[in-house]
């Protein structure tokens, strides 16, 4: 799996234009992207384009429950709780986490190598450790 944080969000992040604060920050997404998808660094908003169409997933992904940012050591890291959608039938490749509340404004994509298919079931997406080597943003 590769994973790039958007360039445009580093710029964004030192003009303060996120905020992952649990409860009162903004409302970050996970959307599916099919391997027809250009989306990497380059990417500066969620779009439609080449997003992954099935049953039981709605355009525009799912929402992210943020976890307040801390440091691990001497690196900052930012945490999302783990992710179902039920009842899921679709092929996706790739990932993009936007901020829904900032004009959809992109933060990281995420490219899984290879299709993912999945056939009825419930789609967990599952975050790794919150840790300065692994948490899925992280600052250092």
């Amino acid at each position: 799996m590769s994973q790039v944080i958007c360039n445009s969000f580093k710029v964004e992040v030192f003009r303060a234009i996120h905020d992952f604060t649990t409860g009162t920050g903004d409302t970050f997404k996970i959307a599916l992207y099919t391997a027809a998808s250009a989306i990497g660094a380059s990417t500066t908003a969620y779009s439609t384009t080449n997003e992954a169409v099935g049953t039981g997933y709605t355009a525009g992904g799912a929402a992210l429950a943020s976890v307040t940012p801390t440091l691990s050591g001497i690196t900052a890291i930012v945490d999302f709780a783990d992710v179902t959608i039920s009842a899921v039938t679709l092929t996706y490749r790739k990932a993009l986490i936007y901020n829904s509340t900032k004009a959809n404004r992109a933060v990281a994509v995420f490219d899984f190598g290879s299709d993912r298919v999945i056939s009825g079931g419930n789609l967990v997406i599952q975050m790794p450790t919150p840790d300065a080597s692994s948490a899925i943003l992280r600052a250092s």
